[in-house]
């Protein structure tokens, strides 16, 4: 193992890709991974919770047969999600057909801790303890992604939390469940076991749902999950956390949530520090390696993924690496840009939100026009009926007349938000926009009221 050409560290989509494609092109490639190949994305994150969000997305539209179609009894029963998450997504957390897929191209793997020794050498030491030496002539490719961050509460450290990996491998669903944390993870979570039949309780520190996207979504959103049964307490600062034979006590200072267990979904971390970066030159303590337009960390270094702070998505893991790839080979090819990053929670309604809100926008001093229309109200929300809430919103650099950034939410809002990522990714121009012919009577309709609207 040795010698390479370039060792990749981390093989997550982006890692995998990075590592397959120059593989593919004649390089000399090892991949290194401690987990699984494919990442979070496939066996603990986007893949299995979107099998969860389809089964009790069914369940809520079977609900809503009495107020649409006649009469229906539905009857949740988890095993079935939890059968089709070990076998359909996961292969039991088994990786044997991604690192197949890999070595077929001519990769080699190597499972271990990886560790940064210089600028062009790599230490990984195998679950045996044994010490592997790399060294790449040409580049090091760093995907080494995410932990889930807990916070810093007493006594939380010492109970038996849950994070999304023991959440999305259930074979049996709690009674109750407290979420600590109301952002994207935390709210699909609650969503799913609430339609499930499980007793769930929100507590979040900001003061709103999705706190990271306009206020208007996480408003309509809390609203959706407490008509479901789902109790929300934002503003809610967790003083302490205890755990008994009863289950999980939260004290929210005066106020005391209980459940029979806790999910921690309060965000991510890097560990920059294990990675050993200091190696190369760059602070062990940053939050996340700093790339520039081409992914470059440093000379012969290169990083995707998450732990570049770019966007915590597959998506953006799958474009960073072509960036990378197309450097490594000295190919031209444009630089890396994130005006237009999109974005989905994939609760129900979904959230989809492309670029800037109206808040970061005037953060970074453009002169803003919003405009919003209520997706209920138009004439496809209206004929929907029974799980129609949503909003449109749009958000214009009014000195330039484009988009910089947009929100759709409904019951398909992360494909309404393909048009509008166009538009901003494109910057076309309003007037052209507003001149657009919508298909009757869709979804994307919408879009052009919340343009008419613009003020």
């Amino acid at each position: 193992m040795g010698q390479a050409d370039v060792v990749v560290i981390g093989m997550g989509p982006g890692g995998e890709h990075v590592a397959s494609s120059l593989a593919g092109a004649g390089l000399s490639v090892v991949g290194v991974d401690r987990r699984l190949v494919g990442g979070e994305c496939p066996y603990y994150g986007c893949v299995p919770t979107k099998m969860m969000v389809r089964a009790a997305g069914l369940l809520a539209e079977g609900g809503r047969v009495p107020q649409l179609a006649g009469s229906s009894t539905v009857r949740g029963d988890w095993s079935v999600v939890a059968q089709r998450i070990r076998e359909q997504a996961t292969d039991n957390w088994d990786d044997k057909v991604a690192v197949d897929r890999f070595t077929a191209t001519g990769g080699r793997f190597l499972r271990g801790a990886a560790t940064l020794t210089g600028r062009n050498e790599v230490l990984v030491t195998d679950d045996d303890g044994t010490e592997h030496r790399l060294t790449a002539s040409r580049a090091i490719v760093i995907n080494a992604g995410t932990e889930p961050a807990v916070p810093p509460i007493p006594g939380l450290a010492e109970t038996p939390y849950w994070t999304n990996r023991d959440a999305v491998r259930l074979e049996e669903l709690p009674r109750s469940l407290a979420v600590l944390g109301g952002g994207a993870i935390g709210v699909e979570f609650a969503q799913v076991f609430a339609r499930f039949g499980v007793a769930v309780t929100v507590v979040e520190a900001q003061p709103r749902l999705l706190a990271l996207e306009e206020p208007e979504a996480g408003e309509l959103l809390a609203k959706v999950l407490e008509s479901e049964g789902v109790t929300v307490h934002t503003g809610a600062k967790v003083a302490g956390v205890s755990h008994s034979s009863d289950g999980f006590s939260l004290d929210l200072g005066g106020t005391a949530v209980t459940a029979e267990k806790l999910l921690v979904a309060t965000g991510r971390r890097t560990e920059l520090a294990k990675l050993g970066v200091g190696a190369i030159g760059v602070d062990e303590q940053a939050r996340f390696l700093e790339v520039d337009e081409r992914l470059r960390v440093t000379d012969g270094v290169w990083a995707v993924g998450d732990i570049t702070g770019k966007g915590a998505f597959t998506h953006t893991s799958m474009y960073q690496a072509d960036v990378a790839i197309a450097d490594i080979l000295g190919r031209d090819g444009p630089p890396a840009d994130y005006r237009a990053m999109p974005r989905v929670t994939f609760t129900d309604p979904e959230v989809g939100a492309v670029g800037l809100t109206e808040g970061q926008a005037r953060e970074w001093g453009i002169s803003v026009r919003t405009g919003s229309t209520d997706l209920a109200a138009s004439s496809r929300g209206w004929i929907h009926g029974a799980g129609n809430e949503g909003l449109i919103k749009v958000v214009e650099d009014a000195d330039r007349g484009v988009l910089v950034g947009a929100t759709a939410m409904g019951p398909a809002g992360g494909e309404i938000l393909g048009a509008l990522a166009v538009a901003v990714h494109g910057e076309v121009p309003i007037a052209r926009l507003k001149s657009m012919i919508y298909a009757y009577p869709t979804f994307h309709r919408a879009i052009s009221s919340a343009l008419a609207d613009l003020s």
